[in-house]
């Protein structure tokens, strides 16, 4: 298999206010986008992120069109962890979680969008 490219889809009551926040505090650009469905991709996340609207017809299988969000995490790796945590905090972003280090290495915190999605930043030192 030959795989070449990635995205994770999201379902979420408001598609575009996932989206603003992703463009606006994460460095996404739109690549497209219609009712309901919102297309994003960032040229060093290695993956895009589609946000759709819970509830629409088009979405199968219908069992798994339920919202994102209770148990879902979606982590980046970035390079400075405390220069994007204050960048973040001044921006006004939810943290959930305040910047931490685990014992194993993993430096990180996490913040919520306007549809609960968390977003966790990563850097290992």
């Amino acid at each position: 298999m030959r795989i070449t490219d990635s995205v994770i889809s999201l379902n979420v009551a408001d598609p575009q206010a996932s989206a603003t926040f992703v463009i606006d505090h994460l460095g996404f650009a739109e690549q497209m986008s219609a009712d309901g469905f919102v297309s994003l991709a960032h040229p060093d996340a290695g993956m895009n992120i589609v946000f759709l609207r819970t509830g629409l017809k088009s979405f199968k299988p219908a069992s798994a069109a339920g919202s994102a969000g209770e148990g879902l995490l979606v982590a980046f790796v970035v390079e400075d962890i405390d220069a994007e945590y204050a960048r973040l905090q001044s921006e006004g972003v939810p943290i959930v979680t305040p910047i931490e280090t685990e014992e194993w290495g993993e430096r990180y915190f996490q913040m919520a969008d306007p549809n609960g999605i968390i977003f966790q930043l990563v850097q290992w030192v």
